[in-house]
């Protein structure tokens, strides 16, 4: 587009991704950073049919509700976009997409809004990420290997040398990481590094492009020892994982849900909710809803490694879970060996498509953990499992909100509650969980 003055605008409204809108001459402007209520100078960037995007250059006039960002590189690094908020206001925020959500594409509002899911730590919005792809490049101009999140408006690797939102140790180690690739023969060969911060072990797996040499495997050996964390390399595929460590392969990975003793293990390439302390509440909660007790029969769809049925299993008579991978339904059965449990059966199942015997997994309640694409053919053929309460936890309000409307204008069921989950602070990602009965 052509190049335009920087024009001054007070904002209207906010996105859910912490972009504040602005109405000026009839179209919406998004300008990056800006919140509600301000006044703010901006320079358009990129001109769309029915609203343009715009970088924020001044606030003139600031809200509220915003505060200094405390990462030093906020606003290049793409890995958060609502530090310039208050916490408080990142949740109302966020409440306010599922809202929003839920009332003009579901078409309905639940009978009470819960109250958000979050950590009552003091440090709890900090930290917290157990799981993260860090980002590694060779940047010959800076004369060092540069290490982690993508910058926000480009592909390259963020310059930065600690992240706060990274679970503890890793949070400060992201100089260590840059001088451990840089002594390597594969600092140019090295494109990512897989992180895993588990409750008795840290493990860092190293997407490789070439062989190391016996130099490489000796620089990392140590850089293990002395940092007491496990390293992996990825030369493929996640069936090309292998420790370096062969030995340690004895001691799992584990995160545990205590209220509910229960311990699950896990490889670094399994799905697990990255927030540990917000994981264990959302669990809890989950349970508290459907209100489990000794005659009920719980099925849990795209169950995972069994983080819901296995605490699930705890209070029911029984627990079906259901999910696609198998390498998942695998550890799942481990998991139910391992905690010692015998109500609980765990099978592949492809849960996009209409066509399974879904009739088998009858049940009077029902737990839906989907993917960011919603549970759209579960719930179109809800009937064929004849639950009576569903818990919905959705990584996605606009699918949450989509098979809401079906759950209860085609299907005839209650939204009873909904209220989000704070699994992602710093960030415009809005986990959620609604209950539904008949």
């Amino acid at each position: 587009m052509p190049k335009r003055s920087p024009e001054t605008a007070y904002i209207v409204a906010s996105a859910h991704d912490g972009r504040g809108i602005a109405d000026v001459e009839g179209k919406k402007v998004f300008v990056a950073g800006a919140l509600e209520g301000e006044e703010v100078l901006f320079q358009r960037r990129k001109r769309r049919r029915k609203y343009d995007e715009a970088e924020l250059l001044e606030v003139i006039q600031p809200s509220k509700d915003r505060i200094k960002p405390r990462c030093e590189v906020y606003g290049r690094c793409g890995g958060c976009s609502l530090q310039h908020l208050t916490v408080s206001a990142q949740r109302q925020l966020k409440f306010q997409t599922l809202k929003d959500n839920i009332q003009r594409i579901g078409k309905t509002s639940p009978h009470k809004w819960l109250d958000t899911i979050h950590s009552h730590k003091d440090s709890g919005s900090w930290n917290y990420r157990r799981r993260a792809r860090l980002g590694v490049k060779d940047v010959k101009g800076k004369n060092r290997v540069l290490v982690g999140f993508r910058e926000r408006y480009a592909p390259f690797v963020t310059d930065m040398h600690q992240c706060d939102i990274l679970g503890i140790p890793i949070n400060s180690m992201i100089d260590s990481l840059s001088e451990l690739v840089s002594s390597l023969s594969l600092r140019s060969k090295t494109p990512q590094i897989e992180v895993s911060i588990a409750e008795n072990k840290v493990e860092l797996i190293f997407r490789i492009l070439e062989s190391p040499t016996n130099d490489d495997i000796d620089i990392l050996k140590r850089f293990s020892k002395e940092s007491n964390l496990r390293i992996a390399l990825q030369s493929g595929g996640p069936s090309t994982i292998q420790l370096l460590d062969t030995g340690s392969e004895e001691q799992a990975l584990n995160y545990r849900h205590d209220d509910h003793d229960i311990v699950l293990e896990f490889i670094s390439s399994d799905f697990i909710q990255i927030n540990s302390e917000v994981n264990k509440l959302m669990v809890s909660k989950a349970i508290e809803l459907l209100c489990i007790n000794k005659s009920d029969t719980v099925t849990d769809l795209f169950c995972g490694i069994g983080n819901f049925s296995l605490p699930l299993s705890r209070y029911a008579k029984n627990v079906i879970g259901v999910e696609l991978q198998e390498d998942f339904i695998k550890r799942a059965k481990c998991n139910a060996k391992l905690n010692k449990i015998n109500n609980v059966e765990f099978f592949t199942g492809d849960l996009f498509k209409s066509d399974n015997n879904w009739s088998n997994l009858k049940c009077n309640k029902l737990l839906l953990d989907p993917a960011r694409s919603g549970a759209l053919e579960v719930v179109s053929n809800i009937e064929l499992f004849n639950a009576k309460k569903i818990v919905y936890v959705s990584c996605h309000p606009g699918t949450l909100a989509r098979d809401t409307d079906i759950l209860v204008n085609e299907k005839k069921y209650t939204l009873d509650t909904a209220g989000i989950i704070d699994m992602f602070p710093h960030t415009s990602h809005v986990e959620s969980i609604a209950l539904f009965s008949k």
